[in-house]
Order: structure tokens, then sequence, then C-alpha cells
């Protein structure tokens, strides 16, 4: 049980949590192109800042999550990852 305690302590430390955590993933409604691209910077930049990036990345790895920006890395960024 000793992971998931370590899973929810860095989520309650993630820059993500809060109001901003909208721009992680997509919205019900389609979105632009160009409203994409903006959406997931915001998110991007949110996790460069983020002091547990590193562990949110590996997580989100470690459970094939197909949606969202985590770690800094969106899905299909994710994806070539774990090709290699």
């Amino acid at each position: 049980m000793a992971s998931s305690t370590n899973q929810v302590e860095w989520q309650f430390r993630a820059a993500c949590r809060g109001p901003q955590s909208t721009v992680f993933f997509p919205p019900p409604a389609p979105e632009r192109r160009d409203e994409k691209r903006f959406r997931e910077a915001s998110a991007k930049a949110i996790c460069k800042a983020c002091p547990v990036q590193s562990e949110c990345l590996d997580y989100a790895l470690q459970i094939r999550e197909q949606h969202g920006i985590w770690g800094g890395l969106s899905e299909a960024e994710r994806r070539s990852l774990s090709t290699v």
C-alpha cells in the first residue's frame, strides 16, 4: 500500500491543483487547433515549474493514461515514449 500513499502525496504537491487544472484536459466540446495548442502550452508551462513533474510523468506512463497533459507531455508525446 505504500505506493498508493506516495501517489497521493505527490498529487497534493502538484502545481496543477486548483482552478487552472482545466487546461490539462480537452473540453467536452470540440476545440479548434489553435485553442488546443494554447491550452496545451498553458498546461505545459505549469508543469515546467512543478516540483513533482517527474512523478506525474512516471505515473501517467505506468497507468498508460490516454488523456490530458501529464508530467509536461501530451497524449501523443507519451505514446511516442512508450513505443521506444
